[in-house]
């Protein structure tokens, strides 16, 4: 009797089922913590913002107008996963920044206005809306 070399077919199909339960827990975690790392650019975007907008009102006294300052009607930031915005009166302001659908973070939206409140609306899954923070991950929440 001859003695096989290789692998069985049971052999290779418990492989590749073990592959993938893996794959099925790895990749919704990987995709998340992307994810995480793109809403950086929102939340410092709008933090950086601020505090020109804050120097542009001491000097001009509104927070309507500039251009390289990023006064309300300024220049906004550029910017790979969000689009930022700024609509503002003399004495008030709110700054947005909506998730850009094909860089992954469509359905995120964050606020900042004049006071620092700050706020972060979803429509994914398992994500939690609020009035008061800006929510960094799944699940979190204030």
């Amino acid at each position: 009797m001859r003695k096989g070399f290789g692998f069985t077919l049971i052999e290779l199909l418990t492989v590749v089922a073990i592959i993938g339960i893996l794959a099925s827990i790895a990749v919704p975690s990987y995709t998340d913590y992307v994810r995480r790392g793109k809403i950086q650019e929102a939340v410092g975007g709008l933090s950086d913002a601020r505090v020109k907008l804050e120097q542009h009102f001491l000097d001009n006294r509104t927070y309507v107008g500039g251009s390289g300052d990023w006064g309300c009607g300024g220049q906004a930031p550029a910017s790979r996963y969000f689009t930022f915005k700024c609509v503002g009166a003399e004495a008030t302001y709110i700054m947005t920044a909506t998730g850009i659908a094909s860089q992954g973070t469509d359905g995120m939206t964050y606020t900042l206005n004049q006071a620092n409140v700050k706020g972060s609306t979803f429509t994914l899954d398992g994500w939690n809306n609020s009035s008061t923070c800006w929510v960094l991950k799944k699940g979190d929440s204030c």
